[in-house]
């Protein structure tokens, strides 16, 4: 529960939203977007007002969805959300949050008459553009589609406390300009990509979310959350942020990275490639030693050929495909019941349990005991 601050107490994290007042959160949805791109974060921030009001304090969040032209927004589930058009007003010292989805491109071309962010900063511009006024953007019939939204989010960008993206909203702040020589992440399945688009972006692909600066940038749909419980963490203290995890039934800090989702779905989304291949042919042979000549030959390529192909479909390295393959086996085994760590250890091809704990703690940032106390199956 969010308590009541006294005289004597602790301040929070910081001051919210200036002299008491509530902080704004601007979450921004484009046609198709991804339902809980939206909603999750929406509920977080939600959450934590009814925290706030269960102690008899004012929300600390005044909650703003928008989409360009407002509107209903369709979401890629065929719900859709009404929203608010983009303000005409300054952002000054809130939070805007992008969310990801299959809408992106091309991105609607309506924006506000005027923004109270002030124009013209080169940093802001969107790649390929530059910055100018909401007016101009909307007369210059040269611009792509997209382009007009993007100068807006750019110039908002210079009042903003805090810009976000969630998922696949990172390409919207990368093609905005704002994620250059800036640490950024997004879903897995889309790492590649936003590599080869944005070669300025410095792209993580394992974090669940990630801060440079003001901007932060999460993982792919349910990482928003995490997200957005990382910046009441931020807003309201520690103890705050896990009352309102707690009230939705989610880790504060969930276990591991993006890698542990997940080998056999990236095999999947090659189906004729070779990284299914590659999977193929490991998957029964896990328990051996095996070097990186052998997986060649196994697929009937050069070692140098095997690298470049398996980077060009799955990012990622032979040797790395093989530690996520015996990864997810140990962590199948370890959610056995009966299973010991050290038969798991074992039976995944890691020898000993030294060997699977070093793993674990590399890979999914936890100990094999954490995880199968958590995902393991309970003697009865």
């Amino acid at each position: 529960m969010i308590k009541k601050q006294t005289a004597s107490a602790a301040a929070p994290a910081r001051t919210i939203g200036g002299a008491g007042t509530a902080i704004d959160i601007w979450v921004l949805a484009f046609p198709g977007f991804l339902l809980l791109d939206a909603s999750g974060p929406i509920q977080v921030f939600s959450s934590a007002n009814d925290e706030a009001r269960d102690a008899g304090l004012p929300p600390p969040y005044r909650i703003h969805l928008i989409t360009p032209g407002g509107g209903a927004v369709a979401s890629s589930a065929g719900i859709s959300m009404l929203a608010g058009a983009l303000p005409r007003r300054s952002l000054a010292g809130a939070t805007l949050i992008v969310a990801g989805g299959q809408g992106l491109y091309p991105m609607p071309d309506v924006v506000p008459d005027a923004v109270g962010a002030a124009a013209g900063s080169k940093a802001g511009a969107p790649t390929g553009t530059t910055a100018g006024t909401a007016t101009d953007a909307a007369a210059d019939t040269t611009a792509t589609p997209g382009d007009a939204v993007l100068r807006w989010i750019a110039r908002a960008s210079l009042g903003l406390a805090r810009c976000c993206a969630v998922c696949t909203g990172a390409f919207v702040l990368a093609r905005a300009g704002l994620l250059n020589q800036r640490r950024a992440v997004t879903h897995w399945q889309d790492v590649a990509q936003l590599r080869a688009q944005h070669p300025a972006v410095l792209v993580q692909d394992d974090a669940i979310h990630v801060r440079d600066g003001k901007f932060y940038t999460s993982a792919g749909i349910s990482a928003g959350m995490d997200l957005a419980l990382s910046l009441v963490e931020e807003d309201l203290g520690h103890a705050a942020a896990l009352a309102v995890a707690k009230r939705l039934v989610l880790f504060l800090k969930r276990p591991g990275g993006q890698r542990q989702f997940s080998a056999e779905l990236l095999a999947q989304t090659q189906p004729q490639g070779v990284s299914a291949q590659l999977t193929a042919w490991l998957r029964p042979r896990l328990r051996q030693q095996i070097d990186i000549e052998q997986m060649a030959a196994a697929c009937a390529l050069s070692v140098r050929t095997l690298h470049r192909k398996l980077r060009q479909e799955a990012d990622l390295t032979p040797v790395q495909l093989l530690a996520r393959l015996r990864m997810e086996l140990a962590c199948g085994l370890l959610e056995r019941r009966g299973m010991t760590v050290k038969q798991a250890a074992r039976q995944s091809g890691y020898g000993t349990e030294y060997n699977l704990r070093r793993a674990f703690a590399a890979q999914l940032g936890v100990l094999p005991s954490e995880y199968q106390s958590r995902f393991g199956c309970k003697r009865m």
